[in-house]
């Protein structure tokens, strides 16, 4: 596996040596989680190639022999929300989509290209090999806008369980947003309305 994730880095690299070059895993995740960017974002799915993007990174940064929590915390130094609630659950979650991606067989090279270029990558392993791994909100977008375009509030699943989810708050994302709320990083009118679902 480590000689096929290798590949997967090379490949990516060769594709854009520039920023390949020039660009450490820590930094280019304090670009990609950087409060005030994300604010500016449009469309709908603005977020989306960030989180794979940032799952790309993190994977590199592990082939390469670095702790994936010392880049997340390297990275929240980087952007300045070290020490903030945001950074923890930025980690958290970045943290657990890295894992999703292990689990579901999404670093082989292909698949590292493709996150590299903030695209879906394919499923390898388990019942759902074949699809795409989709970004997805835990916290509908919908019904929760004000956290569309947060890359903690994302994370990787199969298509097809995506489509089925569409924009049901599921138990998780109502004590996820509780958490958020608690934490400040969600409005009361964000927090009334995940809970009248």
């Amino acid at each position: 596996m480590n000689c096929l994730l290798a590949l997967g880095v090379l490949f990516a690299c060769l594709l854009n040596p520039v920023w390949a070059k020039d660009t450490t895993p820590a930094l280019a995740i304090a670009s990609l989680t950087d409060p005030a960017k994300l604010a500016t974002l449009k469309g709908e799915r603005a977020a989306n190639p960030r989180l794979q993007k940032c799952v790309y990174w993190l994977a590199y940064a592990e082939e390469q022999g670095q702790k994936p929590e010392a880049v997340l915390d390297e990275s929240a130094k980087l952007n300045k929300t070290e020490g903030t609630q945001y950074a923890g659950f930025v980690r958290w979650g970045l943290l657990e989509n890295l894992k999703i991606a292990k689990e579901l067989g999404l670093l082989t090279p292909e698949g590292m290209a493709e996150l590299r270029r903030g695209k879906s990558a394919t499923i390898t392993k388990g019942q759902d090999a074949g699809q795409e791994a989709e970004a997805d909100h835990v916290i509908p977008r919908a019904i929760c806008p004000e956290l569309q375009n947060q890359v903690m509030n994302l994370e990787l699943l199969p298509a097809s369980l995506n489509r089925l989810k569409s924009d049901k708050v599921t138990d998780r994302a109502k004590v996820f947003a509780k958490e958020l709320y608690e934490a400040k990083l969600l409005s009361e009118e964000g927090w009334k309305k995940v809970q009248c679902y």
